[in-house]
């Protein structure tokens, strides 16, 4: 199998293969509902990104019509983290990185409430909703995402407001791309990197790329710079190409490792590290992640440092409470946090609260997957991928084969695929 065709089974729906999956997916648009497999039970469902929606769907698509499956979102819809780098240069709009929760209603039968959670009750297996009702469960899957850390900032509360991270989607991102397009060729843009873990490691060094070929393509802002302060000691993924993007395709950027943020002044725009001070006219700081909010404001479930949840990847049933599972950004695991993963974990849980609703074992050898394309200019890209397999004596998943594998190169054709990488990713996520 060649290398692109490898993504392309990695992609969607190839990883439900590796599950030995209760329903049956078929071509797009077109699935086989199962009646009643044997399980059966109450499932909630909280958060609706890439890993939530992801499970209420496939629970319904192998649980059957015995397993009931309530999701809870407070927000009408989702707008992709992924890609939201290219509105930041007019490629795309949020509209179009906009997706909503009807199919998901309508085909799979997922029963949505769009309220927010307060608490949770483990001992009675109950969620509390800020409406004060009650929804009971059997099993509970939190998909929160991340928060993050303040940062150590000054300034106004106007320029303060400025400073934003645009690493979730939405009203940073417009606010971001609002400063960027107000550049000019003599400015400076600094962008920060936190110290790993973090959301899509190649993301940050994907964004300085995009946004320094927008500088270089646009005739007002030809001519300005961008700045890249990482707190980590180098490149934190595709370490080849993009010291081949910030060395030969972007002479505009300047990268400078081992820069952990101890003071920004918005009023000035100066950047204090531990490598040096750094100003710039737009400050696009990423501050350190942490799990969402509903996980770190119960100490029970944030048993990775108090910052992340600990769970057993077999199911993703957390380590200290159970019948509670947490999938995605906010579960401490050996996988990078990323919208690809969030996809494949969600399944690898789905099948396992399907086994254990029919009193089964769970899958003792489960797969997951990174594929990712990012792109370098607006006509390039490159990709990275690697396949995790559970690895019974660290109880951790481990990359198999090579490990993780980059491109071997940067060029149109990869951008290409990214177009078709990432429909089918939201089509096996949302559609």
């Amino acid at each position: 199998m060649q290398r692109r065709d490898f993504l392309h089974y990695l992609s969607a729906g190839a990883a439900v293969g590796m599950m030995a999956p209760f329903g049956n997916v078929l071509a797009a648009g077109s699935v086989t509902m199962p009646g009643n497999t044997g399980a059966n039970g109450r499932v909630v469902v909280i958060g609706g990104g890439m890993a939530g929606t992801t499970v209420a769907k496939y629970l319904r698509l192998w649980g059957g019509t015995g397993v009931q499956v309530t999701l809870v979102e407070p927000n009408p819809s989702y707008i992709s983290n992924i890609f939201s780098n290219k509105v930041l240069t007019g490629e795309r709009t949020l509209t179009q990185l906009t997706y909503k929760y009807g199919t998901l209603t309508s085909k799979y039968g997922v029963k949505l409430i769009t309220k927010s959670v307060v608490a949770i009750d483990p001992t009675g297996q109950q969620v509390l909703l800020n409406d004060g009702s009650k929804l009971p469960y059997d099993r509970l899957v939190i998909a929160p995402g991340i928060a993050f850390d303040a940062l150590p900032m000054s300034g106004t509360a106007a320029a303060q407001a400025k400073v934003v991270h645009a690493w979730q989607a939405g009203a940073q991102t417009t606010s971001l791309q609002t400063q960027i397009k107000a550049m000019t060729k003599t400015d400076t843009f600094i962008l920060t990197i936190p110290a790993k873990p973090y959301r899509c490691p190649p993301g940050p060094y994907e964004r300085a790329c995009v946004v320094a070929d927008y500088l270089t393509r646009t005739a007002k802002t030809k001519g300005a710079k961008v700045v890249v302060l990482d707190a980590n000691p180098g490149i934190q993924a595709e370490v080849e190409n993009f010291t081949n993007a910030f060395k030969n395709i972007h002479k505009n950027i300047t990268y400078v490792p081992s820069a952990a943020i101890t003071s920004i002044d918005a009023n000035t725009g100066m950047v204090n590290t531990s490598a040096g001070s750094f100003k710039g006219k737009v400050i696009n700081a990423i501050p350190p992640h942490k799990a969402g909010k509903i996980i770190t404001d119960n100490p029970l479930l944030a048993s990775a440092g108090g910052r992340w949840a600990g769970v057993n990847v077999l199911s993703y049933e957390s380590n200290t409470v159970p019948n509670i599972h947490i999938i995605g950004d906010a579960a401490a695991t050996t996988q990078p946090k990323a919208g690809h993963v969030a996809n494949a974990e969600a399944k690898v849980c789905a099948d396992a609260i399907v086994h254990l609703l029919r009193g089964e074992a769970v899958n003792p050898s489960p797969m997951t997957n990174s594929a990712c394309y990012t792109p370098i200019t607006n006509k390039t890209a490159s990709w990275l991928s690697v396949v995790y397999r559970y690895d019974s004596a660290s109880g951790t998943m481990l990359p198999t084969g090579n490990g993780v594998t980059e491109s071997s190169g940067i060029n149109a054709k990869n951008h290409e695929e990214m177009l078709k990488w990432f429909s089918n990713l939201m089509s096996d996520t949302f559609a």
